[in-house]
């Protein structure tokens, strides 16, 4: 291919991904849905759909999945689409499904700071380095406001963000109106550029760092 259709073809490929993500994200929130793949193969396209609970998505029978090739094939110009659910890993270190969380019990009417708090612990507990829960909207009067909520380390600017950080944005709609939530998870097992490593020096290896002695001498003039 050349330039231009190269070009063409990858902006084509990213306008579709995004929109299948929106649309997932509306309509399998209490899913907990969590992201998606779009793959090109020879033959048509292969969708991978990660949730929480992968049989809310499948439907009895497959019923589910069958109307959502049917969608995928008219609305989004699929041909030959196949899709797979599978289950997140490490679902309280999803910032999305934790996201969703929030939002199907702010939409239960449970207050929101106990539903931060519970949530915030529960990623913490999962082995978070640090996370961030913020909800605004009309919390406790008719003025909207936020609240945040944050514990660990949580990194802002840098190049750290791109591959430590983890940032979803859902949003509730209650009688008050609509509520946003966003939830910021800084993830585990990933070295940050400021990581300093302790160990502890053996008696053999202190013998080896004692400074060595030396004699001074004095000419006399």
């Amino acid at each position: 291919m050349t330039g231009p259709r190269v070009k063409s073809y990858f902006i084509d490929y990213s306008l579709k991904k995004v929109m299948l993500d929106e649309f997932f994200a509306n309509y399998f929130k209490d899913a907990g849905y969590a992201g998606m793949e779009l793959y090109k193969t020879p033959t048509g396209y292969r969708v991978v759909v990660y949730a929480e609970y992968p049989g809310r998505i499948i439907g009895r029978g497959g019923s589910v999945i069958r109307k959502l090739m049917t969608i995928l094939q008219t609305h989004f110009n699929l041909e030959n689409v196949n899709i797979t659910v599978s289950p997140v890993p490490d679902p309280d270190l999803n910032a999305r499904v934790v996201a969703f969380r929030i939002v199907r019990a702010l939409e239960k009417e449970i207050p929101y700071r106990r539903v931060a708090m519970a949530m915030l612990r529960r990623v913490m507990e999962a082995g978070a380095v640090g996370a961030e829960i913020i909800i605004s909207g009309k919390l406790r009067s008719e003025r909207a406001r936020y609240e945040k909520m944050k514990a660990g380390r949580i990194y802002k600017a840098g190049d750290t963000v791109d591959y430590m950080v983890d940032r979803a944005v859902a949003k509730a709609l209650l009688k008050r109106g609509v509520y946003g939530v966003e939830v910021v998870i800084v993830r585990p097992h990933i070295r940050p550029p400021d990581y300093i490593e302790y160990r502890t020096v053996k008696p053999e290896e202190l013998e080896e760092l004692k400074p060595i002695e030396v004699e001074e001498t004095v000419e006399n003039k």
